[in-house]
């Protein structure tokens, strides 16, 4: 098949990020990045990278149908590019269960898989179908893949994937998926590409953005991940709580009265950083503000943090290099320094300005763990994973 230009869709909650790229000898090549906002009313298509950087209100409205929405995106795009030679489009899709191991083409079939997950991911997997469903009512006849968050974790060895609870619901489904696995295909690329040994090594990668999660990585593969079954688990996050004592669900269920949807409803979107402040979901306003409320907020998040890395260096038997990523771990160097300074017993030590700067290296060199800032590019990953499914290749 011959390709020439590839689209991708990467769902959140609240946004859509879109990409734009070409075929080229070595792999897709960026032509166009843009964000779709549900956030605003009217909708908003925002161009951040490619021939210019605009706003756009879109016409059509938010729903469960997005067809009006990708139909305006794909007019957006032909004002600038020829989307004719668009071949096929990827998307991310958070939840891939133990149904898929890496990349797939979409059909019936594996929709109807992806739509049976829904239930472990709710905040993300209906996006995506909708998404999904979308572009192919359209009616441009487009090839389209899926790219798994979690497929990344499918190394991790059944003992990290248990809980300890009757081993009937392991085998029915009931074990740790680990997400933002496309993240973290990027930054071992990325480690391979420009530290070629320490990709081989031992390496804890934090990608801290609204959602939030961290991975042990060993020679390039996942051992172990702070998410778990849902992408509830782990540190904290912008709204979610991360851990939590399964006990104070069981109370709040029971003697506090919650509904099952109250309880979902605080678990995901009223708790972390928001839950905790009482002020604010954004760590840029927490860090800026003298409350003590955001601050205990700020603290908890870097506190629960550094323990996750500890127990990950646990996994595996020692540590070479730490990655921050994302939106908080990529810009924000007093996260990144709360966390490591909690981190020194391990031999980490940063460099202040290097840090400041939100340099590519930011540990001193007498420190014994290297310490990176690389920003991630999920939709690179699905570009790329588009390409070797349409093209046959495996992954």
């Amino acid at each position: 098949m011959s390709v020439e230009t590839l689209l991708t869709f990467n769902a959140g909650s609240s946004t859509v990020k879109v990409g734009l790229f070409e075929r080229t000898a070595t792999g897709p090549r960026r032509l166009a990045r843009a964000i779709i906002d549900f956030r605003h009313d009217p909708l908003t298509f925002r161009i951040t990278e490619g021939p210019k950087k605009i706003d756009i209100a879109l016409n059509a409205k938010s729903g469960d149908d997005l067809t009006e929405i990708v139909a305006e995106t794909f007019d957006e795009l032909a004002k600038d590019f020829d989307i004719s030679r668009i071949a096929a489009v990827g998307h991310r899709v958070v939840h891939g269960g133990d149904a898929f191991a890496g990349p797939v083409t979409l059909d019936d079939k594996t929709i109807a898989a992806i739509d049976a997950l829904t239930p472990l991911a709710p905040l993300h997997q209906p996006q995506a179908l909708r998404l999904i469903r979308a572009v192919a009512n359209t009616g441009r006849g487009l090839v389209q893949t899926a790219s798994f968050d979690t497929a990344f974790h499918r190394t991790n060895a059944d003992f990290v994937r248990r809980f300890a609870i009757p081993r009937a619901l392991f085998d029915q489904g009931v074990k740790r998926y680990g997400f933002h696995g496309l993240s973290y295909k990027y930054i071992t690329g990325e480690l391979l590409r420009t530290h070629s040994s320490i990709a081989q090594g031992k390496v804890v990668v934090a990608h801290l953005g609204s959602g939030a999660s961290l991975c042990a990585i060993d020679g390039g593969e996942s051992r172990d991940t702070t998410m778990g079954f849902s992408t509830l688990d782990g540190i904290p996050m912008a709204t979610r709580c991360g851990a939590i004592d399964p006990g104070v669900l069981l109370h709040m269920l029971g003697a506090g009265g919650e509904t099952l949807a109250e309880l979902e409803d605080m678990l995901y979107n009223r708790s972390g950083l928001l839950g905790v402040s009482g002020i604010s979901a954004d760590s840029r306003e927490l860090l800026e503000s003298r409350a003590l409320e955001a601050i205990e907020a700020i603290e908890l998040f870097t506190f629960r943090i550094a323990g996750e890395m500890a127990r990950l260096a646990g996994t595996l038997q020692g540590l070479d290099a730490i990655v921050f990523t994302a939106g908080i771990g990529e810009n924000q160097p007093r996260v990144r320094a709360g966390v490591c300074e909690r981190l020194g017993w391990l031999g980490v030590e940063l460099d202040a300005p290097a840090n400041a700067a939100n340099a590519p290296i930011i540990s001193s060199p007498k420190s014994r763990v290297s310490v990176f800032v690389i920003p991630t590019d999920e939709e690179q990953v699905i570009a790329d994973e588009t390409l070797s499914v349409i093209a046959g290749v495996k992954t």
